[in-house]
């Protein structure tokens, strides 16, 4: 579980859901405000959820923000939810800002099963480099280089943490920030012709499957046990559970698993709609409902699980 004291949780939110709301919300939860950080996941769960909130007659929008940004305006009630907490990555942003009670954490991960630290391609690890402790020994095959995604990102901040601190022998690399989708492309790049570079790599994501890739042991002391194993949560806003029981039961309720997300991060790197895509998703799975709308109503205070059916099977019919 999550190494935070219970009593850092947010009272309100356990309040909140004490019971389900049976009337109509205020017109400004209709709107419920998202995180977005530009990690494909990010959008691939931001695109479930809206999907979801649409059906039952809300009106999601997403703001796009770096991730302290996304928790400092969480803090200020800027925004309503994030959906993408991977920790331990982000551990070093977030901890701060829940222990000290200025966001809420939701207690139960929104996925598991998740991994994130770095890899290099099958035939870079086939000449040896598989492990944290190989790096420094491949130093000149690597230009020195760490390829990493987005400024601000809690991945990056590793690999920063583990150049200053000369952690694995690498006082001498160099942290290649960029987009998610550029460092892709050089990864790409660098497979076309079996070159040698190590990069930030993370699971659900189609490069899995794309990708011939390792990912390197030892790196327990950075990016945690097991190949970097990670857990994935929901923050919200302190103030959003009492001012919008309701939709933050829905949020509460929006779980995700592995093969869900590398799908929908397929078609949404494939430019297809976050949205459109995930309702395609969720009219061909529609069990999902079940867990997704227990206990929720419609913005209106009418059963949602059956709006969300006739709303899917609508989409469904017209495909």
């Amino acid at each position: 579980m999550f190494p935070i004291s219970k009593k850092y949780y947010s009272v309100a939110l356990l309040l909140g859901f004490a019971g389900v709301a049976c009337a109509q919300e205020a017109q400004e939860c209709k709107q419920i405000r998202l995180a977005d950080i530009g990690w494909t996941d990010n959008a691939a769960n931001n695109g479930v959820t809206i999907a979801v909130a649409r059906a039952i007659g809300y009106e999601p929008k997403t703001t796009q923000v770096s991730a302290p940004i996304a928790f400092i305006s969480l803090h200020k009630d800027d925004l309503d939810v994030f959906l993408d907490y991977w920790s331990p990555a982000l551990d070093s942003v977030a901890k701060p800002m829940i222990e000290a009670g200025k966001v809420s954490l939701l207690e139960t991960p929104n996925l598991t099963g998740a991994r994130y630290t770095l890899a290099v391609p099958n035939y870079l690890a086939e000449k040896g480099l598989r492990s944290f402790q190989d790096l420094a020994a491949f130093k000149e095959e690597l230009g020195g280089k760490i390829y990493g995604i987005e400024s601000g990102s809690g991945g990056n901040s590793v690999i920063k943490k583990m150049i200053s601190e000369n952690m694995y022998d690498l006082s001498n690399f160099k942290l290649i920030e960029s987009s998610e989708t550029a460092m892709r492309m050089e990864v790409a790049r660098a497979v076309k012709h079996e070159a040698p570079i190590v990069f930030l790599a993370w699971a659900p994501h189609p490069m899995n499957i794309e990708l011939p890739l390792t990912y390197l042991s030892g790196g327990d002391a950075a990016f945690g046990p097991d190949y970097g194993s990670a857990t994935v949560y929901s923050v919200q806003s302190v103030k959003f559970p009492q001012r919008c029981p309701n939709a933050a039961r829905l949020i509460s309720n929006m779980k995700f698993d592995v093969n869900m997300e590398s799908e929908l991060m397929g078609d949404i790197l494939a430019k297809k709609d976050p949205v459109e895509s995930a309702s395609a998703w969720i009219a061909r799975n529609p069990q999902w409902l079940d867990t997704w709308l227990d206990g929720v109503k419609t913005f209106e205070g009418n059963d949602a699980k059956a709006a969300a059916i006739a709303h899917f099977e609508a989409l469904a019919k017209a495909d």
